[in-house]
């Protein structure tokens, strides 16, 4: 078995990397960039899932072999090893299964992209670098992978690079990304460093017995690199403006890879954190301030695909809150299921939001109204996302955030601090997500303006009458012309067969990725995830259904009578401005950014002025040197000559007197 599983782990990061590179090179064609990039995608799938299977019998954690150790002296080993377990394997085949519906969806949505190629290896290679994060034991793998999906974000956020604003925002977040991962790799290196090894199971078992300021600082590091990647504050405002990049794009960023690798690698060192109050006091503190922040944004959005992007902020900020208040000498196995919950249910709301797109022109909230109503195949899958997101029973992301407040709740009872703010601050997210998740589905299925308009005119018409009976048989009676004969009914289409649509596959994928939300669950009770189901907290459950309940009702009611069923209209027009705005993170980042391009520019003007005056001096020494040569005639002065004749006599007497 050890050799199996080590194959299909290899296979597993292997093949979206040759996918990659193949598509790229081979994909002069869009369709042989399609063909090479979801074969090889689907193959790594197809691994992953009988990884799976395999430690579903077993569920025996082994190293894997990637290359020969890298030889860097005495002092320092680098296995490049990685680490092959029952959750990691869940985890990367659930990567893997979002990217190979983003790989059949880009391929309608890109059709006449002439960059499709590009796009297509792009993605692979991100999913390539999610898995080897997802699977490294080594720190070394792990800021290979982390810095590859930074730069795959780079070029997929800016895939339309034609446009200012797309541009823009890749830029924006490569840098802040940048800026953040600092202390990141600095942390990775000095954990290394002190170890003497980069292997992370030796890291955390020499760590453990270093007590001090310097393991705090080196967590603090760890935890800026990761707040950084995964959009928290004050990095949060580069995630919004990624909506810039393609649909399929957002989907993968959002939902599998990037953002959710920060909670992967915490979790990994969560032994560490453990020892730290410090440390998991501060993730606490931010991530759930973070989470409360988006979660508001999300519900005064203008612009649904914006709505998604907050509410992903906000989610990964509830994962990452889950880990800082897992009891100390716990797992995260909670947040690490709802990172599973969420690339189900996050991936397909983006790829449903890009389908209703194409169709409506636009993913404004004002535009979308109605929508699910125009497409009706449409509804049954966004409405189970939609709820899955609110965290509804029996949904996987109900059993992940209960497991993450009964973590909270047993930290609190064994006195830590950090266990009573996340557990308050959990209570407050699991409303708010209802809140923002139920505006969505209100504006999604609200009636359109023509559907009103005809209601109300067969009311109009109707007022006279008493029966409603009556009123419902003349609606729907056959219409007849002057003499009483049945005017023949003219052949309606059907929207739904006419309108663009995906192929049949990627609906179907994009419904496994909706049922997955519904059933997954079930993960908790099988070795895959290492989550206590035999001890349930039913009063907890219980209230936060009701929880969950109120705050949907309590959006209902704001919706009555307001343009486009939108609650969030019943806000001050002040703070919806605000929150859509991104509460000031991008006049923050320029208010810093500006003293530096200031000093940047007199550096560079500076340097300008040293190389132009480098460029004239052997000039202008030319010149001096011409001036002074001007009035020499070139002929020895009579001067010159009588001392060279006395210094010849003087020599030829001092010789003979000799």
């Amino acid at each position: 078995m050890t050799s199996v599983t080590s194959h299909l782990a290899q296979a597993a990061l292997a093949l979206p990397l040759i996918g990659a590179l193949l598509a790229f090179v081979l994909g002069r064609r869009n369709v042989v960039a399609f063909v090479l990039a979801s074969v090889t995608t689907a193959a790594a799938l197809g691994a992953s899932v009988w990884l799976v299977l395999r430690h579903l019998g077993s569920g025996v954690a082994q190293d894997v072999t990637t290359l020969d150790a890298l030889p860097l002296g005495p002092t320092l080993r680098v296995p490049l090893q990685l680490r092959d377990d029952a959750t990691s394997a869940l985890i990367v085949a659930v990567v893997l299964l979002v990217s190979l519906t983003v790989q059949l969806f880009a391929r309608w949505y890109l059709y006449s992209d002439p960059r499709y190629r590009v796009f297509a290896s792009s993605v692979a290679l991100f999913t390539g670098a999610m898995v080897l994060v997802v699977l490294s034991n080594d720190v070394l793998l792990t800021l290979m992978g982390w810095e590859v999906m930074g730069w795959c974000s780079y070029l997929l956020i800016g895939h339309e690079s034609e446009r200012a604003a797309a541009r823009r925002a890749a830029f924006k977040a490569f840098v802040v990304t940048r800026l953040a991962g600092a202390p990141f790799i600095v942390g990775l290196a000095a954990l290394a460093m002190v170890a003497h090894t980069t292997r992370i199971s030796d890291i955390l078992s020499t760590w453990t017995h270093i007590d001090g300021p310097l393991r705090l600082a080196v967590l603090l590091g760890l935890v800026c690199g990761v707040l950084g990647k995964s959009a928290q504050l004050p990095f949060s405002d580069w995630l919004p403006d990624a909506m810039e990049g393609p649909t399929p794009a957002s989907a993968l960023i959002h939902a599998a890879t990037m953002v959710a690798a920060g909670t992967v690698v915490l979790a990994q060192f969560e032994p560490l954190l453990a020892l730290e109050p410090t440390a998991r006091l501060t993730l606490v503190l931010v991530t759930g301030v973070t989470s409360l922040l988006a979660a508001l944004a999300a519900f005064c959005q203008f612009d649904l695909k914006r709505l998604l992007a907050w509410s992903t902020v906000s989610q990964v900020a509830l994962m990452l809150l889950a880990v800082g208040a897992v009891p100390p000498g716990d797992s995260a196995d909670a947040a690490l299921l709802h990172l599973v919950g969420h690339a189900f249910f996050k991936s397909m709301l983006f790829l449903l939001l890009g389908w209703l797109s194409v169709v409506i022109g636009s993913t404004l909230a004002s535009r979308m109204s109605g929508s699910l109503r125009r497409l009706p195949r449409t509804f049954v899958p966004a409405t189970l996302g939609l709820f899955t997101m609110a965290g509804l029973p029996p949904t996987i992301a109900f059993v992940s955030k209960d497991a993450m407040i009964n973590d909270a709740a047993r930290s609190q009872a064994d006195g830590h601090v950090e266990g009573l703010i996340g557990f308050i601050m959990l209570f407050l997210i699991v409303a708010a997500t209802a809140a923002y998740s139920m505006r969505a589905w209100l504006i999604l299925q609200h009636r359109t303006t023509l559907e009103r308009r005809g209601e109300r005119q067969v009311l109009n018409d109707s007022h006279v009458v008493r029966d409603v009976d009556i009123v419902e048989l003349l609606r729907t009676s056959p219409e007849v012309d002057e003499h009483g004969e049945e005017i023949a009914a003219v052949e309606e289409y059907d929207e739904d067969e006419v309108l663009p649509r995906p192929g049949v596959m990627v609906r179907f994928m994009m419904w496994v990725l909706a049922l997955g939300g519904i059933f997954g669950g079930a993960l908790a009770l099988t070795p895959l995830i290492d989550i206590d189901t035999r001890h349930l907290n039913l009063p907890m459950m219980g209230a936060t259904v009701l929880l969950v309940l109120a705050s949907v009702l309590v959006v209902r009611i704001m919706s009555l009578r307001q343009l486009y069923g939108d609650a969030s209209r019943r806000l001050p027009r002040r703070m919806t401005l605000l929150a859509t705005r991104g509460f000031g993170l991008d006049r923050a980042y320029l208010a810093l950014a500006r003293p530096i391009v200031w000093f940047a520019h007199v550096v560079h003007g500076t340097d300008l002025r040293l190389a132009a005056a480098h460029d004239t001096l052997p000039a202008g020494m030319a010149r001096l040197g011409d001036l002074a040569d001007a009035p020499h005639t070139r002929r020895p002065s009579t001067g010159l000559s009588w001392v060279v004749v006395g210094v010849v006599v003087a020599s030829v007497v001092g010789v003979t007197l000799w």
